[in-house]
This record gives C-alpha cells, sequence and structure tokens, in this order.
C-alpha cells in the first residue's frame, strides 16, 4: 500500500491556476530531482489527473505522484511542439519513470573469419583484430539468421575442417552429398573461385536480395559470353537460391519493403516492446526492450516510439503499431522532420500488415515470457483475451463461475480463479446454494456472486482479493442478471459469460447485448475454453462429493436414534466412508453423543454400506 502524499493539497492549489494550454510539466521529489516529464495538449486538464482525490491510478502512476514534491512547467505553441520537448528533455535528465531506452548495449556483428577460404560467423563484439566486421545488428537473432540464409544460399562450408590445411585429408561430409556444401575439401574449388563466392555472400547480406540478383546475373551474363559457362551455371544457381529465400521471405507488398513493426506484451507491472525490422522485403533485425513499472497503455508506446527513433539514424517510410495513438500526426511530423523523408505511422486492421504485428506482439511475448517466468503462450493468450474484451491491461485474476445441481437438490457452485494465465488452487471457492428453492439457475448465480462480494466488501480474508475479470459460465442472460448485481454492490469489473455450443463446448463470449467470437485456433481462445472446463470440473466435482454425502446421512439415520442432526456430525468429522467404517465404537458413540448400543447398531450399518 503506497502512502498517501501529503503535499496532494499543495499540488491542487497550485494546478488549480495553471494554463490551458500545450506544453510539458516536470515532476519533482523532495530533494529537487526530476521523476517524470509528459506532455499535454491541455496542462491543467493533465495535471490535474494526477493529483484529484480517489483517482484509481495504474501502478505506475501511483508510485510516481507518491514521490512528487513539486512540479515545473513548460509552455509551447502547439502539441506537437510539446512533443519534441518532451523528447529532448527525457534525453537530457533520463527521469526514473519515463522509458529509458539503452543503445550502446547488446549489439552483434557477422565476422569474416580468415584469408585463404574465409567463413561467416556470429560475434558479440568488435575486436582490432584485423577481420571484416559487418554490423552492428542490435539482435543475436538477426545475425544468426544472416549467417545461415548465407551459408546456405551459397553453400559455404560450416564444418571445423581448416583450409588449406584439411584439403584432401578426409571424404566430404553428408552436408556436400546433399547440396548444402560446396565441398572445399575435395580440392576442387580454387582460393580465387572460393573468394569470388565469400564475396557475392558478403553482397547479399550487405545489400539485400535485390542488388545481390543483379550484381550476380551481370557475373553471369559475362561469363556466358567468355563461354565459361560451368561458371554461369553456378551463378544461375546461386541466383535462384536468393530468388527463392526472397519469395519466401517476401510477405511485404511491393511498395512497403522498408517496414519497422512495434507491439508491446504485457504481465502486470512488466511490459515487453519489440521492433521487428524488415529491409529490401526481408526480415534485417529484431529489437526487443524489457521495460519494469509500465502499463499496457498508448501513453507508454508514444514514449517508447520517440525515445527509439531520437537516437536512430535510418527511420523507414512505415511503421506499423500494434494500438491506436492519439498523437499520431504528431509522432510522425517528429520522424518525417528528423529523417527528412515521407513516413507513414499506422495502426493496420486488415492485410499482411497485421500479420506483421502479431509477429513482433510474438516476438515480444516471447522475450517477456524469459523475464517474467511465464509461457509465450500465456502472456499471448491474456494480451488477445485483453483486445478481444477492450480491456485497459491484460487480466492477472480472472474468476469465473459455475452452478451445478442435480435436479432441484443439492444445488452447489464452484468458483475458480486463473493468475496470470494458470490456475491458482489455494483462490478457489465453494459455495452451497441456500435461498433458492427449486431450479433456478440465474437466481443461484446471483447469491453466489452477492455473498463472494459482500464477504470482499466485508473485508473477509478468505475473500480479500479483487479480480480483474468475472467469467460466468452462461450467456446473455446470465451477465443480464449479475451486471446489475454488481453495480448496485458499488463493484466495477469486467464481466462477460461463457457460452457453449450443443456439444457442449465453448463456443463464444457473452456480453450484455450479444456475443464476441474469437478463433478457435487463438491462444485466448484455448484460454477461456480451459477455464471454462475448470470451473465445470470444479463444480460438478463438489456436487457429487455432496450427493455422495446425502446418501450416506440417509443410510445412517436408518439406525434408531440417529437423525440428520446427528448424522451430519458423523459426516463431518470423518469425512469419508473408509473413515467411518474404522471408526471404533467409542469414536462413533462420542462423535454422535449416543450410547454403546446405539453405536454399535451404527457399526454394522456402516459396515455394510
Amino acid at each position: 500500500m503506497l502512502a498517501v502524499n501529503e503535499r496532494l493539497p499543495y499540488l491542487r492549489g497550485k494546478t488549480s491556476k495553471l494554463s490551458s494550454r500545450p506544453g510539458c510539466y516536470i515532476m519533482k521529489n523532495e530533494s529537487g530531482k526530476i521523476i517524470y516529464i509528459g506532455k499535454a495538449k491541455n496542462l491543467k486538464n493533465r495535471v490535474s489527473s494526477y493529483f484529484r482525490k480517489d483517482a484509481d491510478h495504474l501502478p505506475k502512476v501511483a508510485k510516481m505522484v507518491s514521490n512528487v514534491y513539486d512540479y515545473d512547467f513548460i509552455i509551447t505553441d502547439s502539441e506537437f511542439e510539446a512533443l519534441v520537448l518532451e523528447c529532448s528533455l527525457i534525453k537530457q535528465y533520463k527521469p526514473k519513470y519515463n522509458i529509458l531506452l539503452k543503445d550502446d548495449k547488446g549489439y552483434s556483428y557477422i565476422k569474416i573469419v580468415g584469408t585463404d577460404y574465409p567463413r561467416l560467423e556470429c560475434a558479440l563484439q568488435k575486436y582490432d583484430d584485423g577481420a571484416e566486421y559487418i554490423g552492428p545488428y542490435t539482435s543475436s537473432y538477426a545475425v544468426k539468421q544472416a549467417v545461415n540464409e548465407a551459408n546456405r544460399i551459397f553453400r559455404l562450408p560450416d564444418c571445423h575442417k581448416k583450409f588449406p590445411q584439411d584439403i584432401g585429408k578426409s571424404r566430404p561430409c553428408l552436408n556436400y552429398h546433399i547440396n548444402k556444401c560446396m565441398g572445399v575439401c575435395r580440392g576442387k574449388i580454387s582460393k580465387e573461385e572460393y573468394a569470388d563466392i565469400i564475396r557475392q555472400a558478403i553482397d547479399f547480406i550487405r545489400d539485400g536480395s535485390e542488388a545481390s540478383i543483379e550484381k550476380m546475373t551481370k557475373d553471369m551474363l559475362e561469363a556466358s559470353e567468355n563461354l565459361e559457362f560451368e561458371k554461369a551455371a553456378r551463378l544461375r544457381d546461386r541466383i535462384n537460391a536468393v530468388t527463392k529465400t526472397s519469395m519466401e521471405q517476401k510477405i511485404i507488398d511491393e511498395d512497403r519493403r522498408d517496414c519497422d513493426i512495434i507491439a508491446a506484451a504485457v504481465m502486470n507491472e512488466n511490459a515487453c516492446v519489440s521492433v521487428v525490422m524488415y529491409r529490401e522485403g526481408r526480415l534485417f533485425d529484431k529489437a526487443s526492450f524489457f521495460l519494469k513499472d509500465q502499463d499496457n497503455t498508448a501513453d507508454m508506446r508514444e514514449e517508447f516510439i520517440m525515445q527509439f527513433y531520437s537516437s536512430r539514424e535510418y527511420i523507414p517510410k512505415f511503421i506499423y503499431i500494434d494500438t491506436e495513438l492519439e498523437s499520431i500526426n504528431d509522432i510522425t511530423e517528429f520522424l518525417r522532420q528528423k529523417c527528412g523523408h515521407a513516413v507513414t505511422v499506422s495502426c493496420p486492421k486488415r492485410g499482411e500488415a497485421v500479420k506483421l504485428v502479431e509477429l513482433s506482439r510474438s516476438n515480444a511475448s516471447e522475450y517477456l515470457s524469459i523475464n517474467v517466468g511465464r509461457t509465450g503462450k500465456e502472456i499471448v493468450a491474456l494480451d488477445e483475451l485483453a483486445r478481444a474484451l477492450d480491456l485497459p491491461k491484460p487480466p492477472r485474476l480472472i474468476e469465473c463461475y459455475d452452478i451445478s445441481n442435480l435436479g432441484s437438490t443439492n444445488v452447489v457452485a464452484g468458483m475458480v480463479v486463473f493468475e496470470n494465465g494458470r490456475p491458482n488452487k489455494k483462490l478457489y471457492r465453494k459455495f452451497a446454494v441456500k435461498d433458492v428453492i427449486g431450479q433456478d439457475d440465474y437466481a443461484c448465480m446471483r447469491e453466489v456472486v452477492k455473498r463472494r462480494f459482500e464477504r470482499y466488501l466485508g473485508n473477509d480474508e478468505a475473500f480479500a482479493f479483487k479480480p480483474d475479470l468475472i467469467l460466468l459460465d452462461g450467456g446473455t442472460g446470465h451477465v443480464n442478471t449479475i451486471a446489475p448485481l454488481l453495480k448496485e454492490l458499488g463493484i466495477d469489473i469486467p464481466l462477460y459469460g461463457l457460452v457453449k455450443d450443443s456439444r457442449h463446448r465453448t463456443r463464444a463470449i457473452a456480453t450484455g447485448g450479444g456475443e464476441i467470437t474469437l478463433s478457435q485456433r487463438s491462444a485466448g481462445f484455448h484460454l477461456i475454453t480451459a477455464i471454462q472446463d475448470e470451473v465445470h470440473r470444479y463444480a460438478i466435482t463438489f456436487q457429487r462429493s455432496k450427493r455422495g454425502k446425502t446418501a450416506y446421512a440417509m443410510k445412517l439415520t436408518e439406525v434408531k436414534g440417529i437423525g440428520d442432526v446427528k448424522a451430519k456430525l458423523l459426516i463431518k468429522k470423518f469425512k469419508t466412508k473408509e473413515a467411518l467404517k474404522n471408526a471404533s465404537v467409542e469414536e462413533l458413540a462420542k462423535t454422535a453423543k449416543v450410547d454403546r448400543e446405539t453405536a454399535q447398531q451404527l457399526k454394522n450399518v456402516i459396515g455394510e454400506m
């Protein structure tokens, strides 16, 4: 629990006199250190939102506000000027609660090793060793992919043999026989010919597939004119290999082959933003940034984009993002002025660009999963669910309810809780429906949910947690029954139903007035299916257990002197049929509060059960 900032009355008073013009605000702590810098098109409205009473801030904002002692501001002529100023001030002061990207760490290179028969290798650092380096790249993933691709296309050796000393000393390996290596070890490829192939491979890495094909086509025609038909044939095969690889990777249309795709994955207060870069129609590089104390908001993405591109030399013409941004026009103008050419920043809704955004989001999810100890599939599932339901962020706690009954007797309910995409059985709860007479699913659900949240509001430790999302095993009718109840109790939590098909399988998510359908192949659909299956299992297991205890109780009441109350005492004490059978006559007499003779009759009946 964060301490209340005692300076809030002063800060509110100061903000009441603030200008409504655009500008930047600079939050400071008690020692005068800048801890956060932001921009606003209306300074008064924006700054007031931090200090208002009963503000429901996201975790990062709440932490920042609790440490604000005072603030300064700078008025600008436009929101665009405020955006540029904000970026500049963040780079200058590096405030604690702003996104700070480190651009000088984790670079990788492609190293050309050797002199007579050079090899292509991955290198994490650049040394002054006389070798040639290509790069830097921001991810080792891109380097490994480029090296593997060049080795495959140009059939370069990747074995441990050293050339020329190992030439002719052993038979070619399997890669030669399956046409994945040119077979330098046979001794039939000269240093000059090998150097020419390496040059072509380096051109392919540096210039991309189009420039590489253009150069090799020119060399092929020249070899053909000189009647060097074998050389021309080898160049033809390399051109075909490069073309095939280029076609496999070309998932971007001709006009948008240079682009960056930015997407974020968020779990609780941890975020990862991934930037996947395409150049010349092929995957060129990937950069992932793990960010702590962040919220899944458009503001976080805006700040990231400004910090990321403010320090980069090259900005592509197209940038795709995973969320609509309020300041997208100002960001676009900033990038255009920085790079000197047209830039389009957009959130695609259809087509191939959507697939690219999903690819970048998957990269972000996998990177985040490494840092938070969750699988990428779990993170993707929660993110998909949040986007489908228009939640502000992926839900940490999901609570789901199901009613189970046999006719109008033994009506019970199960409540299961999934935390960060996994069942948390410590938070599961069981309910025996008490007030509803007969078979009325809606009334039973209302009773159970009401009892749960009345205990939450009454500070009952067993129900002290508050979910981020409530799901009901049922359709629109269930949602419309429970929604007014939650409003009546003052509980503001997103509420949806889980609808099953005729074969009792999850089909869709019910709202108060319709349904939301998820792709059955999506991770989000698999998550809600798992939740619905689990709550059904839990509720029906409880119902069967309760039904079994009722059957035991009815059998016990056949003994003279044992009524419903004493039968319940016995079941409560011994719990299982096996425990009852193993109980001594004295134990039965003491528990049921009967004499030894009655206890012996009880023992005989239990033995026949």
